[in-house]
């Protein structure tokens, strides 16, 4: 038991810091858009991004309660505040976040200037961390069962996955024709830690029966994977976990964890000259765990008939205890296993206007013309252990300045109704700064914000971006 509490509470340390990149995706003057489409539509005759300062990243969210509901100071015992978010979440609320670092990042066009083929590569940290809220589990820590004979409690409720990982990547991107981008990105994937507790079951359920008797049922198919803690678990482990976790990331990072295999492809259709479709799915890969895999498992049935309806009371007899471990065991496996990554998928329609045109080659822009403005909207979907996540969104895009670009959006999710965006770019010279963030309303309070992100970097960049 200790072992899982420490994983879990490993996992639920990782939310200090969810992964729709609205702003990003086709906000072509930033190489980094090429991560969210390998299909998108480029003109940089080359880039690379300054390391570990080109793209760094950070995004949360929370449905069904925020920060303020649990932190607030306003002399609520933070037990009753406990409660009271378990009384208002449900177990499809969610707790995810996401944050990516770049350590190096760069692209270049091959077959010479007129060449119409892109190769870009790079290599980031990133972490994943997702988890429902286990409200039936909640409940039963809570309050235990004596007050709710007949209910029946799902252990199913359990359901995360946490993973910290390096990505290296290689994309190629090309213009089919003049209506036709295409793109792939292949990915290896360095696991450095994993938590995975998804497809658990079963239930506790008591009912009244005769002559003062109580009835209790448990069925319990419960399962916890983890790799690249296993010596952290040891109880006999008496090492500095602070510096060792410092090394260990660094060894893991660059292919020295569990090792997996990942694709992305995209691709920019215009239909006309301007009006533009995308479309990508970011991240079908996988990730095979064999080293430093220990799993936890809580499997068995045990029926049970007494005077004490308290499940969680410590006063049950010995042997009945006893009997329930038996029954139930907590059980330390080291198979290995293999886990999805968070499949993403995202589209776009875009409609541009307000076109300029060149009287001469611009070696700034290397194109021929270019619109100032465009609309359009935006559909996002990411895989979770149960349902699809969904987000939708409307934007606007305009070049104001010759080096400043910017992308204000309005995003409708599970986590808002009003988060609204904004995203600049601006190119001195060779010199590209950006800055994305959403859910700006919320910054005046964002203690009671239930998601936030942000996204900032720095590039060289020779030549420029079309819309």
């Amino acid at each position: 038991m200790r072992k899982i509490i420490i994983v879990l509470c490993l996992s639920m340390s990782f939310y200090c810091s969810a992964q729709n990149k609205e702003i990003l995706y086709n906000f072509t003057p930033q190489p980094q858009s090429l991560l969210t489409n390998p299909g998108a539509d480029v003109k940089y005759k080359w880039f690379f991004g300054v390391p570990l300062l080109s793209g760094i990243s950070a995004n949360v969210g929370s449905t069904g309660f925020n920060v303020y509901d649990l932190f607030a100071n306003n002399g609520v015992n933070f037990t009753t505040k406990v409660e009271n978010v378990v009384a208002s979440t449900n177990r499809n609320d969610y707790v995810t976040a996401n944050q990516q670092l770049e350590l190096f990042t760069g692209g270049f066009r091959v077959g010479g200037t007129e060449s119409k083929s892109y190769v870009s590569f790079g290599m980031y940290q990133e972490l994943d961390s997702f988890i429902y809220v286990p409200t039936d589990i909640a409940i039963l820590s809570l309050y235990g069962n004596n007050n709710y004979i007949g209910k029946s409690f799902n252990l199913g409720d359990l359901d995360l996955k946490t993973e910290l990982l390096s990505v290296f990547h290689v994309g190629f991107n090309k213009q089919i024709n003049e209506k036709l981008i295409l793109g792939i990105r292949g990915k290896i994937y360095s696991s450095i830690f994993n938590a995975t507790s998804t497809h658990n079951s079963g239930y506790l359920y008591t009912q009244q029966g005769s002559d003062l008797i109580y009835d209790q049922a448990i069925n319990s198919n419960l399962e916890l994977n983890t790799s690249g803690a296993a010596k952290y678990l040891d109880e006999n482990y008496d090492g500095d976990a602070g510096s060792d976790i410092v090394d260990d990331i660094k060894e893991k990072a660059f292919f020295g964890g569990n090792l997996g295999l990942g694709l992305d492809l995209g691709l920019t259709y215009y239909s006309q000259k301007n009006i533009q479709i995308t479309a990508s799915l970011v991240d079908i890969g996988f990730i095979k765990h064999t080293q430093e895999v220990e799993s936890f498992t809580f499997k068995g049935n045990y029926v049970f008939k007494g005077l004490n309806a308290d499940f969680n009371n410590g006063g049950n007899i010995s042997d009945a205890y006893e009997d329930f471990k038996d029954a139930v065991p907590l059980d330390t496996i080291y198979n290995n296993y293999a886990t999805q990554r968070p499949l993403k998928f995202y589209s776009s329609f875009q409609y541009s206007f307000e076109e300029e045109r060149q009287t001469e080659c611009n070696c700034e822009t290397d194109e021929d013309s270019w619109y100032r403005s465009a609309v359009g909207a935006q559909l996002f979907a990411m895989s979770t252990p149960r349902a699809p996540m969904l987000a939708l969104t409307a934007y606007y895009r305009r070049r104001i300045l010759k080096g400043l670009q910017m992308k204000a959006t309005y995003t409708i999710d599970s986590y808002s109704y009003k988060n609204i965006g904004l995203g600049l770019s601006t190119k001195i010279g060779v010199v590209n700064f950006y800055v994305l963030a959403d859910n700006l309303l919320a910054y005046s309070d964002l203690a009671k914000a239930n998601a936030l992100s942000f996204q900032v970097g720095f590039n060289i960049i020779s030549g420029g971006s079309r819309k």
